[in-house]
């Protein structure tokens, strides 16, 4: 098993599978830079923590906090990209910055950082890049229009990218959580159920990332499907 202590950053650090993945790395006892559109969002220090703010819906502002961040850290050696958010509904009933806002965040500004990061993680020995998906990428569904495309845009660009890393040190990999019981359906019209085994928890989601940073060098986790043993969807009134 790969136990070295790593350098990661994660973004959507704030809530959710985002800040379970944090939560577990410090655990792990590597370092964490958590990126979040508010950082006052993060209550609690930790030695191992630093809070970085950047809204990714601006992408004009990715390559210079990015490489900010390579200059701070310099053995930055890993990135999960758990940042995201849910919209749902009728093509038609979107405005066209609706579509353009949630196709920069789910997708543009992951391609973004990535773009910025990627030279430099390829001079580590060895390095990750950590992409939680989604079940939308899988299929498409009814009033999943854009929220689909988001996905499914981020799962073809992980597996080309895959490709174009394959003889470098940088792993690529994605993972594709069901419904994770999360406050991502805090706005929605529907959430999943609360009885055990219904939905994930967020940290099933973070084993699954913790799993695949502590695979060997030799070895390429190149996606997982999660999925609760018994999905349940209710509906909000």
């Amino acid at each position: 098993m790969h136990t070295v202590k790593r350098t990661l950053l994660v973004t959507g650090a704030s809530s959710g599978i985002g800040r379970a993945i944090a939560r577990q790395l410090l655990c792990l006892g590597h370092t964490v830079i958590g990126i979040s559109r508010d950082t006052r969002r993060f209550v609690k220090t930790h030695p191992g923590f630093t809070a970085v703010a950047l809204d990714l819906a601006k992408l004009d502002d990715i390559p210079q906090v990015a490489k900010q961040i390579q200059s701070d850290f310099p053995a930055l050696d890993g990135v999960v990209f758990a940042a995201g958010y849910g919209q749902f509904g009728g093509l038609e009933q979107f405005s066209y910055q609706q579509i353009d806002t949630l196709m920069h965040v789910n997708f543009t500004a992951q391609a973004f950082l990535t773009r910025a990061l990627l030279p430099k993680l390829k001079q580590k020995a060895h390095a990750n890049l950590v992409y939680i998906g989604s079940e939308a990428a899988l299929k498409g569904s009814r009033n999943g229009t854009i929220y689909c495309a988001s996905k499914f845009a981020l799962r073809g660009f992980t597996q080309a990218l895959r490709d174009e890393c394959g003889k470098s040190p940088v792993r690529v990999s994605l993972i594709n959580p069901g419904m994770v019981d999360t406050a991502f359906f805090d706005t929605l019209s529907f959430a999943p159920g609360k009885q055990s085994g219904q939905a994930l928890l967020a940290d099933d989601v973070a084993d699954a990332v913790v799993y695949i940073l502590q695979a060997g060098k030799h070895c390429l986790i190149d996606e997982i499907n999660l999925n609760p043993p018994n999905k349940v969807i209710e509906f909000k009134k």
